[in-house]
């Protein structure tokens, strides 16, 4: 039997301030002046109470990458960074195309203990955009997939990214698009704009993303399926969705942390940790999607956490691998471009990284508001201090992180999965249930 926990004065969702009582992997009580005899106290006074945060994008790399990021070490970075339930991309090798793979993912997350790890399955074999992958059976294993990527590549066949539609209705399921036409961005290095003119770096044109996203929201509309539509970028692409929404098109969107906060002039120095697809984009389109974050029409955040070997990202910018780990920095930087600038409140951030990342994604019990008899899956955030992120921050396998060395508010304090603590005062724990 678990511990009991006693959280004293921690702030639900920014709100009020609470007493909560965690007995048997469950919130036994809500309430002010609690007590319970044998609980463990803590001062929570100050802390923001979250639901367990729930990341529709992360890469962890395992199997075929293991010199990258396990499924052990990224569920470690994820639980430090407020995490309690990771999607897992399908870009590994072999490529999560089969039940029997996606279930090999889940039984290593469940090894780990860290959190809950959900697979996501690939739209096509082999993410090769020829011919689609066992989406059925993918749905109807262990691991229940619901969500189908080949991220990393664009569904750039319409008439397959229709037919993967098509097919998903059956059970409910929903296709996330990686938006990039490949034809307008062979050999692209950098944002298309006066940065990257200046640096002599091929251009990502913003429209690249935009008529990717134009097309699939008709298709989504025509055949009346779930769209989903991976790390947004672009002032034009928040037009978009906004039309689609109004139109009563069934999509949603996410954007990741980095596109909240970074813009191409970091690229400035050649350094590849700034290197990532899409690329940074203007201060224009980091306005642009944290007003579309904050009215409703991009949906939630996503990591895109992408970690690479240290050999990947130390060499010239035109060889250097795309990707951010993003897992232990993302709360931080969410609190930086949107509720340090008034854009967010606390209780948006547990709808746009715990509640609705669950619901795109159908995994029920996740996401949930902090209320009696709930699975006490919890993160416990400081938001008062300000301190530089260093690579001792960083709980995965990969260093390549935009942050180390910037400044960022707050600090991740606990997290409880499943009412089992996996952070602890910021310090990751080891015991049964979770292993090293």
């Amino acid at each position: 039997m678990s511990e009991v926990l006693l959280f004293r004065g921690a702030r639900l969702e920014g709100g009020d301030a609470a007493d909560l009582i965690v007995d048997d992997g469950v919130i036994a009580e809500i309430g002010t002046g609690l007590s319970r005899a044998g609980a463990t106290v803590v001062d929570a006074d100050g802390l923001i109470a979250l639901p367990g945060l729930v990341d529709l994008h992360t890469h962890l790399r395992e199997p075929g990458y293991e010199a990258s990021e396990t499924i052990l070490t990224g569920s470690r970075a994820a639980a430090a960074g407020g995490y309690t339930t990771v999607f897992a991309m399908p870009n590994t090798s072999p490529v999560a195309d089969t039940a029997g793979v996606v279930e090999q993912e889940l039984a290593l997350g469940e090894a780990a203990g860290y959190v809950t790890v959900q697979p996501i399955g690939a739209v096509t074999v082999g993410q090769k955009g020829e011919r689609l992958a066992e989406l059925g059976a993918m749905a109807d294993s262990r691991a229940r997939v619901r969500v189908f990527s080949d991220d990393g590549f664009c569904v750039w066949d319409p008439l397959i990214m229709r037919r993967a539609l098509e097919y998903v209705k059956a059970f409910d399921g929903v296709i996330a698009q990686h938006a990039q036409d490949p034809r307008l961005t062979e050999g692209a290095q950098l944002n298309e704009g006066s940065v990257s003119a200046e640096l002599g770096l091929a251009g990502w044109p913003a429209v690249a993303e935009e008529s990717i996203i134009a097309r699939d929201v008709l298709l989504a509309e025509h055949v009346g399926s779930r769209l989903h539509v991976c790390h947004l970028s672009t002032a034009g692409s928040v037009e978009i969705i906004r039309w689609a929404k109004r139109r009563g098109v069934d999509v949603t969107a996410e954007v990741t942390p980095h596109h909240l906060l970074l813009t191409d002039e970091l690229a400035r120095g050649y350094d590849p940790r700034f290197k990532v697809n899409p690329p940074l984009r203007r201060e224009e389109d980091v306005l642009a999607v944290r007003e579309g974050l904050a009215d409703g029409t991009i949906d939630i955040v996503a990591t895109d956490h992408a970690p690479h070997p240290a050999e990947a990202k130390s060499c010239e910018w035109q060889a250097a691998a795309n990707g951010m780990v993003g897992l232990e920095s993302a709360l931080r930087v969410v609190q930086e471009a949107m509720i340090d600038t008034g854009l967010l409140v606390w209780a948006d951030v547990a709808r746009v990284m715990s509640r609705t990342p669950a619901r795109i994604g159908r995994l029920e019990g996740h996401g949930t508001h902090l209320l009696p008899g709930q699975p006490a899956s919890v993160t416990l955030y400081d938001p008062a201090p300000v301190r530089t992120f260093t690579a001792g921050d960083l709980r995965g396998r990969s260093l390549n992180s935009p942050y180390v060395g910037r400044e960022l508010p707050g600090e991740v304090r606990w997290t409880l999965n499943g009412g089992i603590p996996t952070l602890v005062d910021g310090a990751l724990l080891e015991r049964p249930g979770v292993r090293a």
